[in-house]
């Protein structure tokens, strides 16, 4: 099983056999310091400053692999899926889009919500596809309440559920 780190927020590093992967790494601007994590692959869900602050990650080689986007990758052996989602029930009218990224490393399948704003469509959740640890953000607010949540872990009936994205004493902003 790879080694997974919580590194606060909606930041998890994911370490296996082929590589290293930091999702969604935040701002200082927060009120949370991530550090200097290493990595071979970052991922980020959408363009605000906590979920997408690259240079805060060393590469692990020469470059970081920076994934953005929807499509499918396959870097060292890691073959990653980004799914287009929305940060918002209006289809990103109001927050803009979001990509909900499973990633396949050591023969596990994580997948990381964002800050997914909806409850997923048969074709995303079609598109998804097998989970077993399910990153989802929980807190309510600009990401989907808990009760959608829940909602979103019965779509996806994830073997293991971990929460993120939900609101700290730390946090500079609501």
């Amino acid at each position: 099983m790879p080694d997974v780190q919580f590194l606060g927020h909606a930041c998890v590093r994911l370490r296996g056999r082929d590589g290293i992967i930091v999702c969604d790494p935040y701002s200082r601007a927060i009120g949370l310091d991530l550090g200097r994590p290493t990595a071979h692959i970052v991922t980020v869900s959408h363009d605000h400053p906590d979920h997408n602050n690259v240079a805060g990650v060393r590469p692990m080689r020469e470059r970081l692999f920076v994934i953005n986007g929807p499509g499918e990758y396959e870097v060292g052996g890691v073959l990653i899926t980004g799914v287009r989602t929305y940060h918002d029930k209006v289809k990103g009218a109001e927050r803009g889009t979001n990509t909900v990224y499973t990633i396949h490393l050591d023969e596990v399948v994580f997948c990381h919500l964002g800050d997914l704003g909806h409850e997923l469509t048969q074709p995303q959740i079609e598109e998804i596809g097998s989970v077993d640890v399910l990153f989802i953000p929980v807190g309510g607010g600009e990401t989907i309440t808990p009760a959608e949540a829940c909602n979103v872990i019965a779509q996806l009936e994830p073997r293991i559920v971990v929460p993120i994205h939900f609101g700290t004493g730390q946090l500079s902003f609501e």
